[in-house]
């Protein structure tokens, strides 16, 4: 017998244990094949057939449609769905506390916005016409102009090399940091030009707060003048965001939003687009477009949906997804729902690896892992280069090489298997999907303009940053092997205690894998099997770094015999390298 690594695995010797199912059912009417004995429609539901041939079905009890096959659970998903929005209008306040560092100074003092470029010259003054277009006035020579005097001859249209960042000190000079080898120069790597000759070396900063700023400025320069208008009812919040979004040139998007709600008195001066975005991100959720769904069972993150296809349109609301999710990069706004990190990483164009797996498909990554880890020779198991996935009840295989299905696994191979089905697992058959979404993407906000960022910081600057409670934290923590009096917990919190929110936040990152909190905070926490407290555990000798298990929400703590030590090790494994220290 051929052994397969399906779409959601048991361990290997489980797997190869599995009895083969001999029965399936075929559907004339749909034309496909099932292992499942389909259901009856649900009450009040009809299929119909379209004058396209196409099958779509209609819900008389709610008077809408879908391409997709209902069931009891679907629609069950479905209620469920439309109790969670019909919540979000209370869930608005809570959402507006949530801020990106420096954005709640800025808020607070609109008329001392802080500019990354620094004071202007001498005699400048910055005005902004009735179109909301700004411009300069030199007093000195009373002359007007369009192009900031900071920059002005300096600023260069080609990308800097990977790995570069532009950055302006408080004089409004620029240098630039190469993040590849941790320096700073004032000479412009494209051109070879100094800005400033016989300058003093600037201090390399691993800083969110300055990427913000930089990019900031960067959408600055690419913005458009005056503003367009979206027209929209909370009805039917989607089809009109996406008829209008996709109705307008895409560089029309980088303008200042001005968005309608027919019917309700007010001016939108930012409240009522951050409400848009707000509402809008979670009708991407609606079952019944079939466009994505949750990457694991902690139902934080969501993946593309491999079945989208069903959907006949699906490769169009991508497009518009992917210039929504931009725009929401571009203006500043906050979405309500994020995505996993793996889908992170394609926006900033960086790979996905077999790691990556683990926080959308834990058992998936433990089968491999053990294959990894395991002599498959010894142990009997015959696999080749091909996989079995199951999508809407069809099961079909995948060769992960050309004529994979009769390549023979073996101890020497295994790597390059791992390999494939990992790449795999992470792009499903939803490549069409992510290029259309990336297509939409790239119109509003070209990707290189994120380069700087990391996975995680992209979470950040795209969902908000809550404010963590440290007591909330502290009374929904579980100990092992330690106790709550133990010197390294105490430690812990008193490192806990000194830092500031961004460093909370890039810490729970570390150990759970997203800056989100449900909203009942850390006592509603989610693992891969449920519900899972904020854990730590000790594990591990003094010289070790700390560990995460971000499936398990669970640090491994070192018992480190200085709180000087464990700071340092903290710090380290939190700011360093992406991904290290995780499990």
């Amino acid at each position: 017998m051929r052994h397969r690594v399906l779409d959601h695995p048991r361990t290997p010797l489980q797997e190869s244990a599995q009895s083969v199912r001999d029965l399936s059912l075929l559907d004339h009417i749909e034309k496909r094949t099932t292992w499942e004995r389909p259901e009856p429609l649900p009450p009040g539901w009809e299929r119909r057939v379209d004058p396209m041939g196409r099958i779509y079905y209609v819900d008389h009890i709610t008077r809408s449609t879908t391409w997709q096959r209902p069931t009891l659970e679907s629609v069950r998903n479905y209620e469920q769905w439309q109790l969670q929005r019909n919540q979000l209008q209370g869930a608005m306040q809570q959402f507006n506390q949530r801020f990106i560092v420096g954005q709640d100074q800025v808020s607070a003092a609109p008329n001392k916005e802080f500019d990354p470029l620094g004071p202007l010259p001498h005699g400048w003054e910055k005005r902004t016409d009735s179109n909301g277009r700004v411009y300069f006035v030199h007093h000195t020579t009373r002359k007007t102009q369009w192009e900031d005097p900071r920059t002005q001859g300096l600023l260069n249209d080609k990308p800097l090399p990977e790995g570069w960042e532009m950055r302006f000190t408080v004089d409004g000079i620029p240098y630039f940091v190469d993040h590849n080898r941790r320096t700073t120069t004032y000479i412009d790597p494209r051109t070879g030009k100094s800005s400033l000759e016989n300058g003093p070396q600037i201090t390399y900063v691993r800083d969110f707060k300055a990427k913000v700023q930089y990019f900031r400025f960067w959408c600055q320069q690419l913005s458009m003048p005056q503003h367009i208008k979206i027209s929209v009812t909370r009805k039917t919040l989607f089809e009109d965001s996406f008829q209008q979004i996709m109705s307008f040139n895409a560089q029309d998007l980088r303008r200042r939003l001005w968005i309608i709600f027919p019917g309700e008195e007010g001016l939108d001066y930012g409240g009522v687009a951050r409400e848009w975005f707000f509402l809008l991100s979670h009708e991407v959720l609606n079952p019944m477009y079939c466009l994505f769904e949750y990457a694991g069972k902690d139902n934080y993150c969501l993946q593309i949906n491999p079945a989208s296809f069903i959907n006949p349109d699906h490769l169009k609301y991508f497009k518009f997804i992917g210039r929504f999710i931009a725009m929401a990069l571009f203006h500043g706004k906050f979405i309500d729902t994020g995505f996993s990190l793996p889908f992170y990483k394609r926006i900033l164009n960086k790979p996905v690896g077999l790691n990556d797996l683990e926080s959308i498909d834990p058992e998936f990554y433990n089968s491999l892992i053990w294959i990894k880890e395991n002599n498959i020779e010894e142990c009997g198991l015959e696999m080749y280069f091909s996989v079995d996935k199951e999508i809407l009840g069809e099961v079909t295989t995948h060769e992960l090489k050309a004529d994979g299905s009769n390549v023979l696994v073996t101890e020497e191979n295994k790597e390059e298997y791992i390999k494939l089905v990992a790449e795999w697992r992470l792009s499903r058959g939803v490549e069409e999907q992510t290029q259309a979404f990336f297509e939409g993407f790239n119109e509003v906000l070209p990707q290189q303009y994120l380069q700087y960022f990391d996975a995680k910081e992209l979470e950040v600057l795209l969902c908000g940053m809550q404010e963590i409670d440290l007591a909330d934290w502290q009374r929904s923590t579980i100990y092992r092997h330690y106790t709550r009096s133990s010197k390294q917990i105490l430690w812990f919190w008193q490192f806990v205690k000194e830092m500031d929110n961004e460093k909370r936040m890039r810490l729970l990152q570390f150990v759970t894998g997203t800056c989100r909190l449900p909203v009942g905070g850390f006592a509603d926490l989610m693992g891969s099997n449920g519900p899972q407290k904020f854990c730590i555990e000790k594990v591990g000798k003094e010289n070790w770094l700390p560990r995460s298990h971000t499936c398990f929400n669970r640090l491994d703590l070192p018992p480190y015999k200085s709180y000087e030590q464990m700071k340092e090790k903290l710090m380290f494994a939190i700011e360093e390298t992406e991904g290290f220290g995780q499990e």
